[in-house]
């Protein structure tokens, strides 16, 4: 047995990587395993081609979908970081609504354990932490805050400034979109970021971006206290005889079996990691799984209902830097249809090479000035639904000790209504009306479940261990020295991007943890 940590924390993501920074001034002894390495540092960081086409930094995983009955490839990567070196940086709150009990057209999004108020002072505390920039006002939806955002929200290039004044001629309410990224666009010769168009879905080799590496992990191993350390892939947690509490977390590294001790482990390792992790975890105490007395880790599996269209402009689309606009004017209605529908946003301007990754038998004869001509065009939305959690979508172990998952739609309705609102408005927006065509823009293939940028659920927090994982403070029900804090905590996804929810729940629980380590 290796020496003893007063915590262990599995996985560097957007939970455990924020996580970590919070605990590194304390002086407590905290040990981060992450099962990647750094993400390499290297001009194919920018190349559409390497990110989009070879998927250079996509996992090897296989993963078994249980509709489709074959194995593919998921689009996950496991660096320090986690999955937010490579995400959108897009990080909104929660709307208060979202906290409750939600009816939508096509079944009930179940109340949070918390409430918005209790997040509030989290929210504040994770968007000055991870640099936000925004603007408060704008969004109807927005809920009530005790801070303005830290930094100003990140300005729109023209023809994204031009949308946003379309759309408020039609009545709309379109918002300046909540940025992780560390620009300074009042002093560009010091800014860190440049606003270059490989941002959404490419890595940033200026570290630019506010990621959980950048943010979390590296201010965190300026501590003394805080180890880290990477190619650890953990495959185990055992406990005590009562099965009561966690002994040791089981490592395989440079081909070898390593045991760790500590006071608290938590579990970090996204949503359908996590629940793995937990399941191969059984033993004579917790025969279905550690902690899963209640049969619920797996289950709920979520992942939003996610649909990247573009629409073609009239004129050319000269935007680099597309990602700063949303809207939310449908978000908990719309016009014919009195249910939540979802949440609008810019994602990454579409580039040509970009194409020929998502589509590639659809485009293997198009010449490439075609493609160019769709990119100059294009005018690129995100369209996100809140997916309802549904116990039999879910994630299992496989024979081969592998992620298999169930999943079926589960509030289609909605994001039909959704993308017909878009579509709808089109016409008005100086775009070409029938020319809205769908993108893959993380998946190359056609099973939805590989773009699982946002899984969340598996390990649900309540009050009631018959039908939670975890208690309010995201710490297991049945063993007393085991916390998760990561999206697999999701009673609810909502509609927005999970990523900020995960940080700043990240420092609720870690605030939780000092107090009990004392």
């Amino acid at each position: 047995m290796a020496e003893s940590y007063d915590v262990i924390v599995i996985g560097t993501g957007a939970g455990g990587g924020t996580l970590a920074r919070h605990l590194a001034p304390s002086g407590k002894r905290v040990l981060l395993l992450e099962r990647g390495d750094w993400l390499p540092r290297e001009p194919e960081n920018w190349s559409t081609a390497d990110v989009f086409v070879d998927g250079r930094y996509v996992s090897e995983d296989s993963w078994y979908s249980a509709e489709d009955k074959s194995f593919f490839q998921p689009q996950v990567h496991y660096f320090v970081g986690g999955a937010t070196k490579l995400y959108g940086a897009a990080l909104y709150r929660m709307r208060e609504r979202d906290f409750g009990e939600l009816r939508h057209h096509d079944g009930l999004s179940p109340a949070w354990p918390i409430s918005y108020q209790d997040m509030e002072p989290y929210y504040t505390a994770a968007e000055q932490l991870y640099q936000v920039h925004g603007a408060r006002g704008e969004d109807p939806t927005e809920p009530p805050s005790s801070a303005s955002y830290p930094y100003p929200a990140v300005s729109h290039e023209p023809r994204i400034q031009q949308l946003s004044d379309d759309l408020e001629k039609q009545g709309y309410h379109p918002f300046h979109a909540p940025c992780g990224i560390l620009v300074n666009e009042a002093n560009m010769p010091y800014s860190i970021c440049v606003k270059c168009g490989e941002c959404d879905g490419f890595p940033c080799p200026l570290h630019a971006k506010s990621d959980a590496e950048v943010i979390g992990v590296r201010p965190a191993l300026e501590h003394d206290n805080v180890t880290l350390l990477r190619n650890a892939r953990v495959v185990k947690l055992e406990t005590n005889p009562a099965g009561t509490a966690v002994t040791s977390v089981v490592v395989e590294r440079d081909g070898e079996t390593e045991r760790y001790a500590g006071d608290i482990v938590v579990v970090a390792c996204g949503a359908a990691n996590s629940a793995k992790l937990l399941l191969a975890s059984a033993s004579d105490r917790h025969p279905n799984g550690l902690a899963n007395g209640s049969d619920q880790v797996g289950r709920n599996f979520m992942y939003h209902d996610c649909q990247a269209v573009l629409a073609i402009s009239k004129e050319p689309n000269p935007t680099v830097f597309q990602k700063t606009l949303g809207i939310n004017d449908f978000y908990f209605s719309g016009p014919d249809f009195e249910y939540p529908m979802g949440n609008i946003q810019m994602i990454g301007k579409s580039q040509a090479e970009m194409f020929r990754g998502e589509k590639p038998l659809e485009t293997k004869f198009a010449p490439s000035w075609a493609l160019r001509d769709v990119a100059t065009h294009a005018v690129d939305f995100w369209l996100s639904t809140e997916d309802l959690p549904q116990p039999d979508n879910r994630v299992t172990l496989g024979p081969d000790g592998g992620v298999h998952i169930s999943y079926r739609p589960s509030n289609p309705t909605a994001a039909k209504q959704l993308f017909g609102q878009l579509k709808s408005m089109i016409g008005s927006l100086d775009m070409h009306e029938g020319h809205l065509a769908h993108r893959c823009m993380y998946m190359k293939t056609d099973i939805p479940i590989a773009g699982c940028a946002h899984q969340a659920g598996t390990v649900r927090c309540g009050t009631d261990p018959a039908t939670s994982v975890l208690n309010a403070d995201c710490r297991a029900h049945e063993v007393e020295n085991l916390y998760v804090a990561d999206t697999s905590i999701f009673p609810s996804i909502s509609a927005v991007n999970p990523a900020l929810t995960a940080m700043a729940n990240a420092i609720r629980v870690g605030d939780h943890l000092l107090e009990q380590l004392g």
